[in-house]
């Protein structure tokens, strides 16, 4: 047990706001010193902005059931209300000029989080600048807290004391009955089990509970789990040269027993996967356990069924999860029966007792950053925690972030490089199509005359096709023709985008909806114009010049139901499904060998967004989306339709060239 964490008087109340400290006067009141100085004292953190921890006395009844990281109900604020906190350590009482409240209850048989976590949750505090409890609250699921898939049971066994009386003691029949199939039954028994076997009522267990022979024992009981099937057992695949450096090079950290951060660069398709599944192989020979994050969109049945028929265990992590299932897998993590745990960013705080290896793929995704709070981001998380483990953590990308990159030239992490494909496959080659006087986008369509021609041929020869378009909705802007003006989002000041489907100008930052705008709201002049293609439109068009060829369409407004986004994927990697065009989600770790061509409809869109990042994302997705072909013996090639052709980015990305444009 910890002692002497965080007492009264050491709290800065001059680093709270006004309104904080006088919640902290009317919390605490003088003590006399002649009161008992042998107190349990736990400090208590809430889910508020608050600087510090809150001390309070823990009762002589609660004293040996308290631990760091349960959280428990205490009085807090004006009025005493009751408010749920989290206990982060628990101490003897020292020297204190100040009386404390009292725990009222704890609300957890087991703690939460283990010490390490509480660790790792005081850092992010700290280092995003937020309440230590914010980040618990965020840290630990909803149906963990509400313990979901469970229900309290409640069965009876024989008292211990009556053991010995039974044969000396007169029972009725029923409750004789009741009494052998206890003594009979290798297990407490629940109420419907025990008078089906002795054939009786509810009646004579009732008795026999007030008589003192039998006792009730409360039990939770889980009632939810999850079965995943059965999957394909496959080996694993002989390494070339270079996977082999890698896996060697993530071996020789792990042996080492200290921290490393490696940054695994290696081009699409160049078996990056395989590494990670062999490196985990390797550590679950220990002993250990490993946890694969990877971005929200690449969580597709082609990635779970990778890792599920190679271990026997796989507890997949993510936002579609009912809380039944957060909390089932949660359970199995804890307890350390599942050696892979796959997920995307919160999976990084999965409750793993024996973590030897910690793996981000696709490290350059945006989406490995929390836009709430606590505002973390999942790769800095993921490093102080391979850091607190002495544990190797693994970065894999085709594109690397500059600042990750940077951090291998300074000698800060280490550079391992795999810059061929697997089985010796060449990289597809990139036509930059430049688009400014092109017919057909004069016209105002979307496709232009080599990438439709590109297409035709590609479907003629029985191959697939997918279309990148990072624009959702039909048309991206909403403009007036009198006064040069967009319709703009009043909360966000973000031009809005045209939804033919719903009927409704949309902002895609928080979701502001309006009914077209039958004039301008700036110069009340009629007749708004919408201008630009977004994927809606781009279906309306392949539709009609392919009317023979299946048509799928994958962004956030078509792939809304759960589940639809799989079910697509998979679709297309049966051939069900000619033409796949989409917005990111369709841009990586897909590998559909039958892809022939990739055609990037609009590389600007990106370019010339108000975005100090938008040079860098914009070489991370035409490389990215390129990678989709030229998996197989059939080769592929890529066409890059934009208005700026001579742009760096564009021309790096067409070469394949990360190291000429970082």
């Amino acid at each position: 047990m910890q002692t002497g964490f965080w007492q009264p008087a050491s709290i800065d109340v001059s680093r709270m706001s006004s309104q904080q400290q006088h919640l902290f006067e009317r919390d605490v009141t003088p003590w006399d010193e002649a009161a008992d100085s042998d107190r349990l004292i736990a400090e208590v953190v809430f889910n508020r902005p608050l600087p510090t921890p809150w001390s309070y006395v823990v009762p002589d009844d609660l004293r040996d059931l308290i631990q760091p990281g349960q959280r428990v109900r205490v009085p807090f604020g004006r009025g005493n209300r009751m408010t749920v906190g989290y206990c982060v350590a628990v101490g003897s009482c020292g020297t204190s000029s100040r009386s404390l409240k009292s725990i009222d209850s704890v609300l957890d048989r087991e703690p939460l989080l283990p010490p390490m976590m509480l660790e790792l949750t005081r850092w992010i505090a700290d280092e995003y600048l937020c309440g230590w409890g914010q980040v618990l609250e965020s840290v630990v699921p909803a149906g963990v807290k509400k313990k979901s898939g469970t229900r309290i049971i409640t069965r009876f066994r024989v008292a211990d004391l009556a053991v010995d009386q039974l044969d000396s003691i007169c029972l009725p029949p029923k409750q004789r009955a009741v009494v052998n199939a206890l003594l009979d039954s290798e297990r407490p028994l629940a109420i419907d089990e025990l008078t089906d076997t002795a054939d009786c009522g509810t009646g004579p267990v009732q008795a026999l509970r007030k008589k003192g022979l039998i006792q009730a024992l409360r039990e939770r009981e889980v009632q939810f789990e999850v079965e995943p099937g059965p999957a394909d057992r496959t080996a694993d695949m002989e390494l070339n040269v270079h996977q082999q450096r890698a896996l060697s090079s993530i071996l020789s950290v792990l042996r080492s027993g200290q921290h490393r951060t490696i940054l695994l660069h290696g081009v699409t398709g160049s078996g990056k996967t395989e590494v990670y599944i062999q490196a985990i192989r390797a550590i679950v020979g220990y002993g250990r356990q490993a946890i694969v994050l990877v971005p929200e969109i690449s969580l597709t049945p082609q990635t779970i069924r990778r890792f599920r028929s190679r271990f026997d265990a796989v507890a997949v992590l993510h936002s579609h999860l009912s809380d039944s299932e957060r909390h089932w897998h949660w359970q199995r993590i804890a307890s350390g029966a599942v050696p892979v745990i796959v997920g995307a960013r919160s999976a990084v705080f999965a409750p793993v007792p024996h973590l030897g290896l910690i793996i981000i793929d696709e490290e350059h995704e945006t989406s490995f950053k929390q836009d709430s709070v606590p505002r973390y981001h999942a790769r800095e998380v993921a490093r102080q925690r391979a850091k607190m483990e002495r544990i190797p953590l693994v970065l894999g990308s085709a594109t690397p972030t500059l600042e990750s990159w940077l951090r291998t030239q300074k000698n800060q992490d280490t550079l391992v490089t795999m810059p061929v494909r697997v089985a010796g496959l060449p990289l597809p080659p990139v036509v930059i199509v430049d688009t400014r006087n092109d017919p057909r986008i004069q016209q105002g369509l979307a496709l232009g005359r080599a990438l439709r021609s590109g297409m035709q041929s590609a479907l003629r020869h029985k191959g697939q096709v997918i279309l990148f378009l990072n624009l959702r909705g039909f048309s991206p802007t909403v403009w007036c023709r009198a006064c040069g003006d967009g319709v703009k989002c009043p909360s966000c000041d973000i031009t809005l985008t045209w939804h033919r489907d719903r009927a409704a100008a949309v902002c895609h930052y928080c979701d502001f909806e309006m009914p077209p705008p039958r004039q301008c709201p700036h110069c009340a002049t009629p007749g708004v114009r919408y201008f630009g293609t977004g994927t809606q439109k781009l279906e309306h068009e392949v539709r009609a010049a392919f009317p023979e060829h299946r048509l799928l369409r994958m962004d956030s407004d078509s792939m809304r139901k759960p589940g639809s986004h799989d079910e697509a994927l998979e679709l297309f990697r049966r051939g069900e499904v000619d033409i796949l065009l989409g917005t990111q989600m369709i841009a990586k770790g897909l590998d559909f060998p039958n892809v022939t061509l990739v055609g990037v409809v609009d590389a600007d869109t990106i370019l010339h967004q108000p975005d100090v990042r938008s040079t860098e994302r914009t070489f991370q997705l035409i490389a990215q989306v390129s990678g989709r072909t030229g998996r197989s013996e059939r080769g592929g090639r890529v066409l890059v339709q934009t208005a700026c052709p001579t742009e760096p980015a564009i021309g790096f990305a067409a070469r394949h060239d990360f190291k000429g444009f970082s």
